[in-house]
């Protein structure tokens, strides 16, 4: 049924009707019947109208009187019969009304029925979030501050109430389900056209799994932003087609790899999410002894990456428990004691290390042991993992040398994927790239446009860029330098560089002015907020175009 709320209360209200239907075809029918006495004395019988029109307002209680003549007594006690018969009936028919209404089923579905309104009535690019907390709240704000829309599923009624209250503009259509159910889906308007993207963050990698993989059942094509902790899920989205998978641990390793060897690239990589500019100060991590403090998903990704590095490792592991899942060659390297303990660090050769990881799952043992850490050697480099994110002041003020925050990393992973699909390639394509390399690009960005560059892309299409696509179909070439001039003086350029070419699956990182233009073609670009507007003006509007194309002639 595409309004199930309508026949479920037709289907609780069924009998209650029935029996108003009842007593009022009785009252109205003993009325007819009866014999009645005009003004002037002569004989007559109700009509059909007549009747019902009486017992309809006695039977509510209204009373207007007798109509249309003065009753008979054989008519007053019929009439005085129907009123017990009628308003029990309609008293019937009230409370079950009450109680229908107030049925939980009957809620649920009146608030489908409501979102599914809500979801239908967006006529603007939205994204569905399964989920409402901490990480998502962020996300969404995010979103919304895009200029994009968000529908959201949650299952927990508090969070809902939560999400209601905070009020967002514009509203966000949000429904109480289970979030892997494919009909809760569909509802959020995971099949519209306007749909695009679903996050799933959840801490349970085999829930993102099944949501994936419903997910795409329904639509093959809507891109998803999956989390994944573990390289075996990782691979089972692989093989369904995520577009996007999050490894919040496999992000920290490869920023640790950064420290390690690109800093200048760890700060590239801060620009492009907006969480730093190309001025912020760079520290290298130094190389030699580190110490882990927990060996679980994060402290064997950072330890696979310091073994890259030759650099050697002790781990602390203050969960017993872990130790069953080892293998005997893991368990060498392992000292299961608390971190937090002086002796303990001591062992672990502290006063030798150079660096020391804070990276168990609590916070609060987290600071508690990187303090003691540092009153045995105050020259230490400190590393954090910070789970919560409402603690993020308590980290900042402990004087840390580096936090990270998984959940965190997520946000800014989350909304440079989806919103800015280019920056999150380019992120991908210079993962790999020396510090030479890193450091020529950000001194380019910074001396061509400005410590702290905006980030912009466009697609060659007739949408995105009408008067280019044509220009193209008409068989005439047209070159990237054509977006880099300035529509003030089409002979100077702006402050703007090109990152990125994306072309059938193909990159071009830091594409040459020369390159000729395709169709459907995806250009990243570093720039200032003038440079924008005149590459939205030139690829759009025709005679912009031919002016800036005069230059080159």
């Amino acid at each position: 049924m595409s309004n199930n709320s309508f026949w479920l209360l037709l289907q609780k209200m069924r009998a209650p009707f029935i029996v108003i239907v009842l007593t009022h075809t009785i009252a109205i029918a003993g009325l007819v019947s009866l014999n009645g006495v005009t003004a002037d004395g002569e004989p007559y019988k109700m009509t059909i109208f007549d009747a019902f029109y009486f017992i309809s307002y006695t039977a509510t209680t209204i009373g207007f009187g007798e109509t249309p003549y003065s009753f008979t007594y054989p008519q007053r006690m019929w009439v005085s019969a129907s009123i017990y018969i009628t308003v029990i009936g309609w008293f019937y028919g009230i409370g079950s009304l009450i109680s229908t209404l107030q049925d939980k089923l009957l809620i649920q579905e009146i608030a489908k029925t409501r979102f599914r309104k809500k979801v239908r009535n967006i006529r603007e690019d939205f994204f569905i979030i399964l989920g409402y907390n901490n990480v998502t709240k962020k996300i969404i704000g995010k979103v919304l501050a895009r200029g994009y829309r968000v529908v959201v599923i949650e299952k927990n009624t508090e969070r809902v109430n939560e999400l209601i209250l905070e009020n967002y503009v514009p509203n966000i259509p949000v429904l109480q389900a289970d979030i892997y159910d494919p009909n809760a889906l569909e509802l959020a308007g995971i099949k519209s056209r306007y749909c695009k993207g679903l996050v799933s963050l959840f801490e349970d990698d085999n829930l993102n799994l099944k949501i994936a993989l419903t997910a795409k059942i329904l639509n093959q094509s809507i891109p998803l932003a999956i989390k994944s902790t573990t390289n075996n899920h990782t691979e089972n989205l692989q093989d369904l087609g995520v577009e996007i998978i999050e490894n919040p641990f496999n992000i920290i390793s490869n920023h640790i790899q950064m420290l390690l060897n690109a800093p200048t690239l760890y700060q590239v990589t801060k620009w492009v999410y907006r969480i730093g500019d190309l001025h912020t100060s760079i520290f290298t991590l130094p190389k030699g002894l580190y110490i882990i403090c927990g060996y679980g998903r994060m402290g064997k990704q950072i330890h696979q990456v310091l073994a890259n590095n030759n650099l050697p490792v002790e781990f602390i592991e203050i969960d017993n428990k872990i130790g069953t899942a080892l293998t005997k060659e893991e368990l060498k390297k392992v000292i299961f004691a608390n971190a937090d303990d002086k002796e303990v660090l001591k062992n672990a050769k502290i006063e030798e290390a150079v660096a020391i990881i804070a990276g168990t799952n609590d916070d609060t043992t987290n600071l508690s042991l990187l303090a003691t850490a540092r009153k045995i050697n105050p020259h230490i480099v400190t590393i954090a993992r910070e789970n919560e994110i409402e603690n993020l002041s308590l980290f900042h003020y402990a004087n840390i040398h580096y936090i990270f925050m998984p959940s965190r990393l997520l946000i800014h992973k989350t909304i440079n994927a989806l919103i800015h699909p280019m920056a999150d390639k380019f992120l991908e394509l210079i993962s790999t790239k020396d510090e030479q390399w890193a450091q020529e690009l950000a001194q380019s960005l910074r001396e061509e446009i400005g410590p702290n560059p905006d980030i912009f892309d466009i697609k060659i299409t007739e949408n995105d860029a009408y008067a280019i696509a044509k220009k193209i179909n008409s068989k005439e070439a047209i070159y990237l330098d054509t977006l880099l001039r300035s529509r003030a003086n089409h002979h100077e350029y702006n402050r703007i560089k090109p990152l990125l070419l994306w072309r059938n699956k193909k990159s071009y990182l830091l594409p040459q002015p020369q390159i000729e233009l395709q169709l459907d073609d995806e250009i990243l670009f570093a720039c200032n907020g003038e440079a924008i507007e005149d590459i939205e003006y030139i690829a759009q509007n025709d005679y912009e175009l031919e002016y800036i194309l005069k230059a080159t002639i």
